[in-house]
């Protein structure tokens, strides 16, 4: 699958490497506004957010986005299923994946242990906590808040149905869920080292990923 990333311009820019002069296929581009999408919509939310930034995010115009998606609705509408089918998508892997485990644990708490370092994974792909957690606030609006619903029922039936998780371990694993999305929105990342009790929180949310976390987790002075 092709993907994409924010470069030190702002401007997505494709992973795969792709032939000098090769026009890209609609596929692509569309890849390419919809990971423009999520950094854009993460870091100034649906509100205050526009085509035209994310337009300049992606390098395409602004009425190129415009065909292809109609509106800032439907675009906010793409970005809410393309987060939420990544999210799915990494934990699926997560739990179908068979590699050795520590003989100490339970298979059942290495599949969570997996998910849950596929959860943090995923902060790489700049805005997609961010952007969950945007339409999770917009409850009241009639499509956005409709998909949002939508998609946090299919998360929670992800946990319950696919894990097998009962009512209060899911509880917990989604709560952990958000307190992390909310560190990111917050960009507290930058009160890391010079505040204790934020120190102390990193510490206990990623223990073993924090080098890593602290090096991609957006900061305050970050555009998006």
């Amino acid at each position: 699958m092709t993907s994409a990333a924010m470069g030190d311009s702002g401007v997505v820019a494709l992973d795969d490497a792709i032939e000098s002069g090769k026009r890209l296929s609609s596929g692509e581009r569309r890849r390419q506004i919809l990971v423009a999408a999520l950094a854009v919509f993460g870091a100034r939310g649906y509100e205050g957010a526009t085509t035209d930034e994310v337009a300049r995010a992606a390098g395409v115009s602004q009425p190129y986005v415009v065909r292809l998606f109609g509106s800032k609705e439907n675009l906010f509408l793409a970005a809410i299923e393309d987060a939420l089918a990544r999210m799915l998508s990494g934990f699926r892997a997560a739990l179908a994946d068979e590699s050795p485990h520590d003989p100490d644990i339970t298979p059942e708490k290495a599949a969570a242990k997996r998910i849950g370092q596929a959860y943090v994974d995923l902060i790489e792909v700049r805005g997609l906590h961010q952007t969950l957690a945007h339409a999770y606030l917009l409850g009241s609006h009639p499509a956005i808040g409709a998909a949002a619903r939508k998609g946090f029922a299919t998360v929670w039936r992800f946990f319950r149905d696919e894990m097998g998780l009962d009512a209060d371990e899911a509880r917990a694993f989604m709560a952990e869920g958000m307190l992390i999305s909310t560190m990111i929105g917050l960009r507290i990342v930058d009160d890391y080292g010079s505040d204790p009790q934020i120190t102390e929180l990193f510490r206990s949310c990623f223990p073993s990923e924090l080098p890593h976390v602290l090096e991609v987790l957006p900061r305050g002075v970050d555009r998006f």
